[in-house]
């Protein structure tokens, strides 16, 4: 089959969501925190003007990951430190990025099933991470949200069991 015809046979990609759009926006910004240290005023300000499809995130969402992660990087390195299998310090920085990202919703997000914050987290490890990052995001955020979210966790599980 000839590449042409395996494109004409690939569904057309989904349009992403305001929400995924503010997530890797967001993923982006904490990778570049990490990086250069550099304010979050001024990683929003590049992300804004460095990417015409910013205008189409859900800002809200956007922010409240990306500041609030920053904001609260200390405590869930904290929180996600029991669940890693290495010095979070040996964690590839996009791994690290998603991590933060997906840590903070976990705890701040309630309104947000944690299993759509894993999936999200899982594909912006697929997109911006390494082969298996993803894999390491979905273990390290699952005992995560068992941790912090149990009674949750419990009665998802509880219902998939019967």
């Amino acid at each position: 089959m000839s590449e042409h015809e395996q494109q004409a046979n690939t569904p057309p990609a989904k349009p992403k969501s305001a929400r995924r759009r503010a997530r890797e926006f967001a993923v982006q910004g904490l990778y570049q925190w990490n990086l250069t240290g550099d304010t979050v005023n001024n990683i929003e300000k590049f992300l804004r003007e460095s990417s015409p499809q910013f205008a189409r995130a859900d800002e809200a969402l956007f922010r409240a990951v990306m500041y609030g992660a920053i904001k609260e990087s200390a405590d869930l390195i904290k929180l996600l430190t029991p669940h890693v299998d290495r010095p979070l310090e040996e964690v590839s920085p996009v791994e690290a990025a998603v991590l933060l990202a997906g840590a903070f919703e976990i705890v701040h997000m309630p309104e947000t099933p944690y299993p759509v914050i894993i999936n999200e987290a899982i594909e912006l490890a697929k997109t911006f991470g390494g082969s298996d990052g993803h894999r390491f995001v979905n273990g390290v955020l699952d005992k995560l949200a068992a941790a912090v979210r149990a009674d949750e966790v419990d009665a998802i599980r509880a219902k998939r069991r019967g």
